[in-house]
């Protein structure tokens, strides 16, 4: 398969790469398009993950599709702008798009209203609006497998299993630097309702896109508040800069946890032995032991149809993309147990994602055993365990230093969700859906 490119008159530097896998006709082919960035101060990241993204759905078709079902899918080059984002969504949607992939939560605010007046699922996986995991407001989006309200909740329980309980967190001092995004800001009020319950003090460090000047922060950090914990929501360069900045003054690095799009190998390599030891959460399995990973390798960049170089296979952001992809193509595939075997409408596939059951069973047929949890999903939960890990980097590479970890969803964040889903169901006279 090789990749095209075509100028988006609009968007200057945006650029669509359309993959198509053998010849059929348009009902034959299944559409998925894909808004990820190649471009811009956060390409080195968005890059690996969507490639993939790319190759998983290359594998697929090089095995038959799904049950005989090609896939089609088309990337449009957003460079992490929500303008930008808004415009390549526009120029790729259409009826028969089983599910849009956006990879920035700033444009996934965007396209909400836009995806769900269109019928097309929002697949923001570990990103985006966290209210949207309540389906009875947010039909189209799905925020599996956790959120970042879970994925704070997750790393507070890891600090405290570290201090010796939560009750020891009472007094302690935990910083947060963050994008100055609506991703960054995601956590915030989760992270405020733990420090009021557990006792703890909060201190807020925003940091400005891109995330190059970080100098002042972590002389505040360092020198001045020296907090017990720092937690961190970057990303791209940002990442890297910030874990730099620790080590320049003698921050302690296993004292401080990035979330999931804050712990890859580009975050920490351009550090070299200054990163070791830093931690972050992730929500599935690294290296390419794993049959579906194996038949990436073999099918596709054996074949030299790698999207992305070989050696990235197996890395955090290429793993998480292709996950990402496991899940798009199990939501269609349950789709059609439905609606036939056939290319859907993204309302069916909608369907799809809200019958999904990832299960052990399943698991083991799509060659992903080990690599992530079971999934399973409602009409009214469009999480699901909103579990994950916490990791640790060695030097070499991340070993998983946790068990899976619950997050209090029943008790904290599930009634903090249905409130904000509530808030904005007013805001935009939603009638919600009934589930019941």
């Amino acid at each position: 398969m090789k990749l095209k490119t075509l100028g988006l008159a609009a968007a200057g530097a945006a650029v669509l790469f359309a993959a198509t896998v053998l010849p059929a006709t348009a009902q034959e082919k299944q559409f998925i398009p894909g808004l990820m960035y190649r471009s811009g101060p956060y390409a080195p990241n968005g890059v690996p993950f969507a490639n993939g993204l790319a190759d998983y759905f290359k594998m697929v078709n090089a095995k038959g599709g799904i049950n005989g079902v090609q896939i089609e899918y088309e990337e449009c080059d957003t460079a992490y702008n929500n303008d930008r984002g808004v415009e390549c969504y526009e120029r790729l949607k259409r009826p028969g798009a089983a599910a849009v992939t956006p990879l920035s939560t700033g444009i996934t605010y965007a396209l909400i209203d836009r995806a769900t007046a269109d019928k097309i699922p929002v697949l923001s996986m570990g990103y985006g609006r966290t209210a949207g995991s309540d389906g009875t407001v947010f039909p189209y989006v799905f925020t599996l497998p956790a959120t970042y309200w879970s994925g704070a909740d997750i790393i507070i329980n890891h600090v405290a299993q570290n201090e010796g309980g939560y009750d020891k967190l009472k007094g302690k001092k935990i910083a947060l630097v963050y994008h100055d995004s609506a991703y960054g800001k995601e956590p915030i009020g989760t992270l405020e309702a733990l420090a009021a319950k557990h006792g703890f003090q909060l201190s807020l460090f925003p940091v400005a896109h891109p995330g190059l000047e970080q100098k002042a922060t972590w002389l505040q950090i360092g020198r001045q508040l020296r907090p017990d914990w720092v937690l961190m929501w970057g990303w791209g360069v940002m990442n890297s800069t910030a874990i730099k900045e620790a080590a320049a003054v003698a921050y302690p690095m296993d004292h401080f946890i990035g979330i999931w799009w804050s712990g890859s190998e580009q975050d920490v390599t351009p550090a070299g032995d200054q990163a070791k030891g830093y931690k972050s959460a992730n929500f599935h399995g690294t290296g390419t032991d794993y049959p579906a990973i194996k038949d990436i390798l073999k099918l596709v960049h054996d074949a030299g149809n790698g999207t992305g170089p070989r050696e990235e296979v197996g890395t955090v952001l290429y793993n998480r993309g292709v996950m990402n992809g496991a899940v798009i193509v199990e939501a269609i595939r349950t789709a059609q147990e439905k609606y036939g075997k056939k290319a859907l409408l993204g309302e069916q596939v909608r369907d799809g994602f809200e019958a999904l059951n990832i299960d052990a069973a399943r698991l083991d047929a799509m060659g992903l055993t080990g690599f992530m949890e079971s999934i399973k999903i409602t009409c009214a939960d469009h999480e699901g365990t909103g579990r994950a890990f916490i990791q640790q980097w060695d030097g070499k590479s991340w070993q998983k230093v946790s068990d899976w970890i619950e997050p209090n969803r029943a008790g904290l964040l599930r009634p903090m969700i249905v409130e904000a889903a509530a808030a904005y169901a007013k805001e935009k006279g939603i009638t919600p859906r009934d589930c019941k």
